[in-house]
């Protein structure tokens, strides 16, 4: 029996990693976007918030999208690529609200509000659904045909805990290196604290690199669920033109075409995603609420109509 029970482990890890390595790029997005909501709060709460924010995907993966999914493609598999093509939609507006801030237009709640340790976490899982939601599609997509019920679930399950442990693991270390840099430099041994001091010094460009890759990868993964998707409900035009790029990148190698599908996507996205704002903000100008709009502000921050 013991031999039994270990192959069906067996098989179910390597299921799961096979299915998993073909969402890898999603899981790198993840783990990009997430970061932007821990900046602005004290480092004493990083941990717990990011902490917060794991257990809030592990409920979207168990609570939501695992169930969603199995039911759907079982019942309603039509319903899946509308799902996506609203979730994708949802990432173009939130990076687009985020590219505006980068040009000083911002308009909802103050600073102070925008950092409420609650309104960030909710922002993040909220993000993360979506994400995550991308993330277990692509690896149920990857899965056999003729695998029963319950394996799919076992391997479902295994999947969404090794990525929320691979991307909350990550922007763990992320959020917290500086305090790793500054025990360093706080050392007595010479050239661990010129290390210590390097990683203090590099961590602000660090994080607003991560800010803009978050923004940008937010862009990408959403023009991308949208483009993708449309054409599976008939409206081919974005996604040809983006196979025509493929198509014509392709003799140029893997890497140039993976670029040439991400620029396309991200800007996609950004169209997209501008033009949701402002509807949002025509509507919320017709029902008489004025945004506001701030000069000069750098760092982007969660932004809430």
């Amino acid at each position: 029996m013991s031999v039994g029970l270990l192959a069906v482990v067996d098989d179910i890890l390597s299921a799961a990693l096979k299915a998993s390595a073909k969402a890898a790029g999603v899981v790198i997005d993840d783990a990009a976007v997430t970061p932007q909501y821990v900046q602005g709060i004290t480092p004493a709460r990083e941990l717990p918030v990011v902490g917060k924010i794991a257990l809030g995907s592990l409920a979207n993966k168990f609570l939501v999208i695992i169930p969603a999914a199995l039911l759907l493609t079982a019942f309603a598999p039509f319903v899946l690529p509308y799902l996506l093509i609203i979730g994708g939609a949802y990432l173009c507006f939130e990076g687009a609200e985020k590219v505006l801030e980068w040009f000083g237009v911002q308009h909802g709640h103050g600073e102070e509000e925008s950092r409420d340790e609650k309104r960030l976490v909710l922002g993040a899982v909220r993000t993360d659904l979506i994400l995550s939601t991308e993330i277990m599609l692509i690896s149920l997509a990857g899965l056999d045909a003729g695998m029963g019920i319950w394996m799919t679930l076992a391997v479902l399950s295994v999947i969404a805990l090794l990525m929320t442990g691979v991307v909350y693991g990550a922007v763990a270390l992320l959020v917290k290196i500086d305090d790793i840099g500054l025990r360093m430099a706080q050392s007595g041994t010479a050239h661990v604290v010129r290390t210590g001091n390097r990683i203090v010094n590099s961590m602000p460009a660090v994080f607003r690199f991560i800010s803009i890759l978050g923004t940008v990868a937010m862009l990408w993964v959403g023009g991308h669920l949208v483009l993708v998707n449309l054409a599976e409900v008939g409206v081919h035009f974005g996604a040809d033109i983006l196979h025509g790029i493929e198509h014509a990148l392709e003799p140029l190698g893997a890497v140039v075409v993976w670029i040439g599908d991400t620029l396309f996507s991200a800007i996609a996205g950004l169209v997209l995603g501008l033009a949701i704002v402002g509807v949002v903000l025509l509507i919320a100008r017709m029902l008489g609420k004025k945004p506001n709009f701030h000069e000069g502000e750098e760092s982007p921050a969660d932004v809430h109509v």
